[in-house]
């Protein structure tokens, strides 16, 4: 929990210094009625009392104006709504090394039938847009609420050489960017969620996207994909389709975003599946103020309660 205006909390110290003289008054009084040395006297003239249950209205008194205080400082809880609008960017690699079969039936084809249902899951509020990258990265699809025009272009991906990581992620945010001078003053947020299985080989250093990324606010989550045990021909030549983890993983941990890693199409789609549920939504803090009042209303009926049965005034 949190409170939005904590200032009024401050208000909690003259609470305490309330109490802290109440209590005095009680010390000094029970010392002035011990002044009294006729003691059978004292019992005609004080009657017995109900002991401690005589507070029982100022504790709940004091309680009740602690609670007021904490409403007046706005209380809100985080909770998990609906995101009303994003700009979702799925960058995909398409080089040769996707072509290794050590995914069913290989890795390009299980990765656009998960980028596709990924596509699929997300609101039909939410802009996606498409890149894909090799040597060079390009936008297939800019940024739109037509779903299916992008899995209609994940579909028609063809490979081609190279792997340009660093690039994937510039050109996603130069879509994004275009975009958002479009949508004015209130750009909707956004997100890049890349997949690669292989190391960058061309373009712009990876570190270099990842800061201009950090610097527009937009978190990268990158899917590792495959096995890495996978040998691919390359001009006849057999070629290990290894994967740089440890980049992908900076990558996502200098943009705030998030690492997955995945060894076969059904593992992607899950990975698709926690990114598209985190993407719906987002963490606000609601106010709870009203809570706080229904707790200070109760707590009021208890102290008059409470004053009417021990015949003692409220302070």
């Amino acid at each position: 929990m949190t409170f939005l205006s904590a200032g009024w909390l401050w208000l909690l110290l003259v609470l305490a210094a309330l109490v802290a003289v109440y209590v005095l008054l009680q010390y000094r009084r029970r010392e002035y009625t011990l002044r009294f040395t006729n003691l059978a006297l004292l019992d005609r003239v004080a009657p017995a009392r109900p002991g401690w249950w005589r507070h029982l209205s100022s504790a709940l008194f004091f309680l009740t104006v602690a609670v007021l205080i904490g409403a007046m400082a706005r209380p809100a809880m985080p909770v998990e709504v609906p995101r009303e609008r994003a700009t979702i960017m799925v960058a995909i690699d398409v080089s040769p090394s996707m072509a290794a079969n050590d995914v069913d039936p290989n890795r390009l084809t299980a990765a656009k039938e998960s980028a596709r249902g990924f596509v699929e899951s997300l609101p039909d509020r939410f802009n996606v847009g498409l890149v894909v990258f090799s040597a060079t990265a390009s936008v297939v699809s800019s940024p739109t609420q037509d779903h299916q025009a992008v899995t209609d272009s994940i579909e028609n991906l063809q490979m081609t050489p190279g792997t340009a990581i660093g690039e994937g992620v510039f050109t996603s945010l130069q879509s994004i960017s275009s975009f958002d001078e479009e949508a004015g003053e209130d750009p909707p947020p956004s997100a890049i969620v890349l997949l690669s299985d292989g190391e960058n080989t061309s373009g712009r250093p990876i570190t270099a996207a990842g800061r201009a990324a950090a610097d527009m606010g937009v978190p990268v989550s990158t899917i590792a994909f495959g096995t890495g045990a996978a040998i691919i021909e390359i001009n006849g030549e057999p070629v290990e389709a290894d994967i740089d983890k440890d980049a992908l993983e900076r990558l996502a941990q200098d943009t705030d975003g998030h690492f997955y890693e995945a060894e076969s199409e059904a593992e992607l789609t899950e990975v698709y599946d926690d990114i598209g549920s985190s993407l719906g939504s987002e963490t606000v803090d609601r106010e709870i103020v009203t809570h706080f009042v229904a707790i200070a209303l109760l707590l009021a009926g208890a102290t008059a309660v409470a004053a009417l049965a021990f015949g003692q005034r409220v302070p």
